[in-house]
């Protein structure tokens, strides 16, 4: 269970070294540091969606503004709900599945169908936390099964006559109206979602949201008079997008057999995640900050500070180019040069 009013992504993660080591200038680049076209197709725009229009129809918007080949939202949002839709750019879009899969936190207007005690409605809300069982509605893209979604926590934060606003931290594929419709039958009166905004999703937050015509002015200024700042607060590096993972750093020499397909050597390693579980979904980063690929880590935290050979991750989906870093690996070995 998360900390109250915590999503399991806002968990503090630290590094542990396993060896020294230090990057050549020569190669890659820092992600802020990155020309500005890479750096718009390897980025993400924390959007703030209207009432309205479908998530698809933001993210073509948010396509069609910065003129790049492929734009994914991480989690749809119907129509009438507003809230953080981070929108992942160009080459950026293969880590949207590591972002889809963060947990969420919503605040929701709860409308009862008959004014209750407030007391006993605070209590029921926090019957509501831990795993609970639900019934995807009819119009869903998911097949209808019963399955279990773990809500975080659910703060109830105001309430008036039959109306309860409440804050909660859910996880992906939760669905908040059938969590309304469940509460209003636990309560014995019924009861329905009045409204609903999305406030976090993985590591965004709406400190960083920005509506669709700040983009749209922040890529006029950079089109029409060469001024690169505003495009480069509004968007933000691919990074951001996958900072809730479990880290595993890599030295210059093993970034290259990575973005060709091989496995992570245990000797490819400079520091890790304190906290990595094997089976884990990680990130790969290079020691400049860029993002390497995402892999599923083959061993523990503990049992990769002891190793000092073997395999210690296997990619799922490779996001830096090969060649970026040069090669200092041998295709026999399947990993790097110690």
């Amino acid at each position: 269970m998360s900390p109250a009013g915590k999503l399991p992504s806002e968990a503090e993660r630290t590094l542990v070294r396993k060896s020294v080591a230090w990057s050549n200038p020569s190669y890659g680049s820092h992600p802020e540091n990155r020309p500005i076209l890479e750096y718009i197709e390897k980025g993400v725009v924390n959007i703030d969606k209207p009432k309205g229009p479908t998530s698809h129809e933001v993210a073509a918007w948010v396509k069609a503004i910065l003129g790049v080949s492929t734009a994914g939202h991480a989690g749809s949002l119907d129509p009438k709900v507003t809230g953080l839709l981070p929108t992942l750019l160009g080459k950026a879009t293969k880590a949207v599945p590591a972002l889809r899969l963060s947990g969420k936190e919503y605040v929701c207007l709860l409308k009862l169908h008959k004014e209750m005690p407030q007391k006993l409605v605070r209590k029921v809300c926090e019957e509501f936390t831990g795993p609970i069982y639900q019934m995807p509605p009819i119009k869903s893209a998911v097949k209808r099964v019963v399955r279990v979604r773990t809500i975080y926590y659910l703060e109830v934060l105001e309430i008036e006559g039959s109306f309860v606003l409440f804050r909660v931290g859910c996880e992906a594929g939760t669905y908040i109206r059938k969590l309304c419709h469940d509460i209003g039958l636990a309560l014995g009166c019924g009861g329905h979602m009045q409204e609903l905004r999305r406030t976090k999703a993985g590591p965004f937050t709406e400190e960083t949201l920005v509506t669709l015509q700040d983009l749209k002015d922040a890529y006029v200024l950079w089109k029409e008079d060469g001024d690169e700042s505003e495009i480069r607060r509004v968007i933000m590096p691919m990074e951001t997008a996958v900072s809730h993972l479990p880290k595993i750093i890599l030295r210059d020499s093993a970034v290259d057999a990575v973005c060709s397909g091989a496995a992570l050597a245990v000797p490819g390693i400079t520091s890790l995640d304190a906290n990595l579980k094997k089976g884990e979904l990680t990130a790969l980063f290079t020691l400049k900050g860029e993002l390497i690929a995402l892999a599923k880590a083959e061993m523990s935290t503990e049992e990769l500070l002891k190793a000092s050979a073997g395999l210690a991750a296997t990619s799922v989906r490779v996001m830096m180019e090969a060649g970026t870093y040069p090669k200092g690996w041998d295709k026999k070995e399947h990993g790097v040069k110690s």
